[in-house]
């Protein structure tokens, strides 16, 4: 047994059980008790190729899968669906380095993850001997969706809902969703903001498990946002190759550690960087970089979590968030009480707010800085970016670049800093091009066109004539329907190949 819930070391599980499940029974994530003491060698990895180092650090996290097994869901994964055979190049911008992880096929950092997690879901199905349908369920913020969709398309014995916030994302995004093809894909709008689409989705798995409403249907729920384990392990491995990067390019020696800055709006992304530390790679510092919505800012800060404040739809959306979902698993990590995550996680939902002890507040500062930025500030950004380093940054990254700059200069002594660039620039073509100090036309897809022209950075082949294809969804319903919502789609025959 492997993994227990966050909040009851009683409730344990395999690898692979964890995976399938994605949420623990009582509301918690699954995690191992600790990460430290796996049987796994750091260095080894630096001069392996990327599925090889892939190969070696989801094995270490994910042990029910043999080397051989993960291997081949490897291949099948990612080969000829990249843009490059290193999957995630890093890039030297300036002084920094850049980690671009938008080269999948949706253009954006999900695409690592989700390409992987339903290879790890069928081989867990059949490890586990199961024989029900899965219905994935899904928040997106907007890159989530897309990833998770083209991900599990037309996988036999699975079908995906992914639920996303009205009016929330950009033009480009919403356009990804709603022509996707794939016979076991539904798409759906939810009048709120993503914090709402995602409760809603914890609120469905807690309802179907408290009142067994799936009993006989020959089918289960599980989840394709990083609460999975199964979306979070693949996630690590990006880590490591950035830092053999340095390493190849003579920026860094062997043991030097280095700084990664992290635009974060669920805290998986930068989570994926803890787990990497605790697996012994030399990471110095995780900067946790928010937009306006900087609710992580402040509980670095002060120690102190709180949702209750006004939510900003900024021109960086994949991070409009204020419940950080992944947090608890950190929570959990540091201080290994997980009497204590119960009742931070009990207070979250009751009062909307939470403070850690003092103890636990200090040593999540020892390796954690946040830093927040603003839309004016992200415009900014992009500019600075493009002027002085001619790099074409989206809104996502510009935060984290901006933040970078401030944590260098409150942190003279700072190690070698990587910037992760999550997503394309052409995914928000309206803020990167008046980023550029240029008026936009209404339509985003235009835009596309005058920012290719403008910079001679290709569009992704992905977002090419998205605007023609059929919209195949259309959904678009109150977040008090989402469990009926749910329900009507687990009862249709469409989707049960």
């Amino acid at each position: 047994m492997d993994y227990r819930s966050t909040r009851n070391e009683n409730l344990r599980a395999t690898a692979a059980e964890a995976i399938l499940q994605g949420l623990a029974p009582d509301g918690g994530l699954y995690s191992m008790d600790s990460l430290r003491g796996l049987d796994f060698d750091w260095r080894a990895v630096l001069d392996c190729d990327t599925l090889t180092t892939a190969r070696e650090v989801l094995t270490a996290l994910l042990p029910d899968f043999s080397r051989e097994e993960m291997e081949a869901l490897l291949h099948d994964a990612y080969d000829g669906k990249f843009e490059t055979d290193e999957l995630t190049p890093t890039v030297e911008v300036g002084e920094d380095a850049v980690l671009e992880l938008f080269r999948g096929p949706t253009s954006a950092f999900k695409d690592v993850a989700l390409r992987m997690l339903p290879q790890l879901m069928r081989r867990a199905r059949e490890k586990c001997g199961v024989e029900d349908q899965i219905m994935i369920l899904t928040a997106t913020s907007g890159d989530t969706g897309k990833a998770a969709m083209e991900g599990f398309r037309d996988v036999p014995g699975t079908g995906i809902i992914v639920f996303y916030p009205h009016g929330g994302v950009s033009a480009v995004q919403q356009a990804q969703m709603a022509t996707q093809e794939g016979y076991n894909v539904y798409v759906c709008a939810v009048e709120g903001n993503f914090d709402d689409a995602q409760t809603g989705v914890k609120n469905i798995f807690a309802a179907v498990e408290e009142q067994n409403l799936l009993a006989g249907s020959g089918v289960r729920l599980s989840s394709a946002n990083s609460i999975n384990i199964g979306r979070l392990a693949p996630q690590v491995v990006y880590y490591f190759r950035a830092y053999a990067a340095l390493v190849k390019s003579g920026k860094i020696a062997v043991g030097d550690k280095v700084d990664f800055a992290v635009p974060t709006g669920n805290f998986g992304d930068i989570l994926a960087g803890y787990f990497a530390r605790e697996m012994g790679l030399p990471v110095g510092r995780l900067i946790c970089a928010s937009n306006a919505n900087n609710v992580l800012t402040d509980f670095l800060a002060t120690g102190r979590y709180d949702r209750n404040r006004p939510f900003y739809k900024t021109v960086s959306p994949s991070m409009d968030i204020l419940v950080s979902s992944n947090l608890e698993r950190l929570l959990f990590l540091m201080s290994g009480d997980g009497a204590l995550v119960a009742k931070l996680m009990a207070e979250l939902k009751e009062t909307g707010a939470y403070e850690v002890p003092a103890a636990l507040k200090e040593k999540i500062a020892a390796i954690f800085w946040g830093g927040c930025c603003d839309d004016e500030k992200t415009a900014e950004a992009i500019g600075k970016i493009y002027a002085d380093h001619g790099y074409l940054a989206d809104t996502h990254t510009a935060v984290a670049w901006h933040v970078a700059q401030e944590y260098k200069a409150a942190c003279p002594d700072h190690n070698p800093v990587v910037i992760l660039s999550t997503a394309s620039p052409y995914k928000f073509p309206v803020a990167v091009w008046e980023g550029l100090g240029k008026a936009a036309q209404e339509d985003e897809f235009a835009v596309m066109d005058d920012l290719c022209r403008a910079t001679g950075v290709p569009i992704p082949k992905n977002l090419q004539g998205l605007q023609e294809k059929e919209v195949r969804h259309r959904d678009v319903i109150k977040k008090e329907d989402m469990l009926s919502y749910v329900l009507g789609k687990v009862k249709e025959d469409a989707w049960k190949k």
